[in-house]
């Protein structure tokens, strides 16, 4: 592999150069809260992921996806970020972080860090230096202040509406308490929106993306991408539809001079550093535009991972994804959950097996068998699919969701919710790792309490199990990377009936799963490379093969072990 030597202070950090690589990497994402305690203390942290990079070499990962590492009250997660250019002490140190960069780019694994755009902490130095200066000031024009509505400026400037439910805007108290003006939150009131016409704010972020690829960094996710800008104006939400482009808070026009500014710093390093969206939008078009050549390389596929296990709605989403990034030659992304969805291994086993936010309740009855014959099934799918795959942390080991007693629930859109909605902590209960009781391997006592249930999901318990869902995904990975009609090859769909999703990728790679309730029998092949359950003559429900339709010689070379 060609690289390029980047010098950063006195230490050295090696940069591979493959040109394309996100194109088709598998990708793991690590809350880092939750991976490894290295310390004891109960909360993951990245002596913990340095201990583990080993295990995520095994599994046969390009990347690592980092959740906010930074400095944060912790309000929401780490996404209200206090200081981008240092790590929460609760995780480690900056050296600490530099450290594990060059440690995993060893192990081939290149990193990816997120970045907050939207808000900041209401504890960033930013906002603090606003509250103090009072209505007026320079610093106060970097956010969204302003007077409230009504006689006495007693109501809301707008009547936006919050993603976690609630209030958009929160009134602040003069220094001789009086009320003050209402400053813009379109999620936690500790997380005040940043305001984007302002030249400091793009400078600062610009900064931000240089200080972390001159340590090393290969890339960004950038969260909520799709929300910065705001109409100056603050016009009411529109009763009816939405013209493109005229949400007052959504998708603005004027978000993709910024993402290519995004990309021009990108562009200075070698190394193909890229940009990852997560950009939630139905508009196809609308999507598209985000992954123009000059501005963001992937986005998030959100369409796939909120479909029901139906082979019609899984079939048409993945149809519209590959359709909706051919016009810009972008490739495509499949992930099947991440830090805010439940799991898999769970969401497959209810009656409802799609996804939406607003629809979460505590108590709903989850086949548990079903649900993890189904994510096995959807793993192979998703893994046989042109693009980038993204795996959420514990995925490879069939982890379901975890649901909490209320009183330990940390996340805020449980408790903005008045409580219906049991949030998203379940999916970041702790990582069990080895031993038959918690916590597993983790740590110290887990920040988050695991269940009394866990020892068959360890990564101990299934390193000795050659059925084992940990095995499923080594493997998989492995024919990913050294079959290469899964790295080139076009799909082309197979007409196997209306409960199956088939497709082949090249000349001699095809892909079955049988979403329907009976067996179907399996096209003519010459091997089965790989199947999610046991088969006899036919394919079960709830499973997916991968088929050779001859000899595959090039798989003896070039698989990461």
């Amino acid at each position: 592999m060609d690289t390029e030597v980047l010098m950063k202070n006195a230490s050295t950090v090696t940069m591979p150069t493959d040109a394309g690589w996100w194109r088709d990497a598998v990708i793991y994402q690590v809350y880092v809260r939750s991976f490894a305690d290295g310390n004891g203390d109960g909360t993951g942290d990245l002596a913990g992921v340095r201990a583990r990079l080993g295990y995520l070499k095994d599994l046969g990962v390009d990347a690592i996806w980092f959740n906010p590492w930074y400095p944060s009250p912790l309000a929401d997660g780490g996404y209200d970020v206090q200081d981008y250019r240092d790590i929460d002490p609760r995780f480690g140190t900056l050296d600490e972080a530099e450290q594990l960069i060059a440690e995993a780019l060893a192990f081939g694994i290149r990193t990816i860090i997120d970045i907050v755009p939207n808000h900041l902490s209401d504890q960033h130095q930013w906002f603090r230096q606003a509250l103090a200066a009072g209505p007026g000031s320079p610093e106060r024009e970097r956010f969204w202040f302003h007077p409230g509505l009504g006689e006495n400026g007693d109501e809301m400037p707008t009547d936006w509406v919050s993603s976690f439910q609630g209030d958009t805007w929160t009134r602040t108290t003069n220094p001789d308490g009086t009320p003050g003006e209402w400053y813009l939150h379109l999620f936690t009131p500790e997380q005040p929106d940043l305001n984007w016409n302002h030249p400091d704010v793009r400078r600062e972020h610009e900064d931000i993306l240089r200080f972390w690829f001159d340590r090393g960094v290969a890339g960004v996710r950038i969260d909520s991408a799709a929300l910065p800008v705001k109409d100056p104006a603050l016009p009411a939400l529109p009763s009816g539809a939405i013209a493109p482009g005229a949400h007052p808070h959504l998708d603005r026009d004027e978000l993709h001079d910024i993402y290519r500014g995004w990309r021009a710093v990108a562009d200075e390093y070698q190394g193909e550093r890229v940009l990852v969206g997560e950009v939630w939008l139905d508009d196809a078009e609308r999507f598209a535009r985000y992954l123009r050549p000059d501005e963001m390389h992937t986005a998030f596929n959100f369409d796939f991972m909120t479909q029901p296990w139906s082979a019609q709605a899984m079939r048409s989403s993945i149809t519209r994804t590959l359709a909706e990034h051919a016009p810009v030659g972008a490739p495509a992304t499949w992930v099947l959950s991440n830090h805010d969805v439940t799991r898999p291994a769970t969401r497959y086993g209810r009656a409802d097996s799609s996804f939406a936010f607003d629809r979460k309740r505590f108590g709903t009855p989850t086949d548990a068998v079903r649900g993890q014959r189904r994510a096995r099934a959807a793993a192979l799918l998703t893994a046989a699919l042109p693009g980038s795959l993204y795996i959420y942390q514990g995925d490879e080991l069939g982890l379901p969701e975890v649901e909490l007693p209320r009183e330990v629930i940390q996340d805020p859109m449980h408790h903005r919710s008045g409580g219906v909605d049991p949030g998203r902590d379940g999916c970041r209960v702790p990582l069990p790792w080895a031993g038959a009781r918690t916590p597993y391997g983790f740590g110290g006592e887990p920040w988050l309490p695991q269940p009394g249930d866990w020892e068959s999901f360890t990564v101990e318990a299934q390193e000795t199990d050659p059925t084992s869902t940990l095995h499923l995904y080594r493997r998989a990975i492995a024919l990913r990377r050294s079959i290469r009609d899964l790295t080139a090859g076009a799909l082309e769909w197979l007409e196997l009936g209306a409960d199956v999703i088939a497709f082949r990728r090249g000349d001699d790679f095809v892909s079955v799963t049988n979403l329907g309730g009976t067996a179907v029998p399996l096209p003519a092949h010459h091997e089965v490379l790989l199947s999610s359950a046991p088969l006899d003559a036919a394919l079960p429900p709830d499973s997916t093969a991968w088929l050779a339709l001859r000899d595959l010689p090039e798989r003896s070379a070039g698989a990461k072990q």
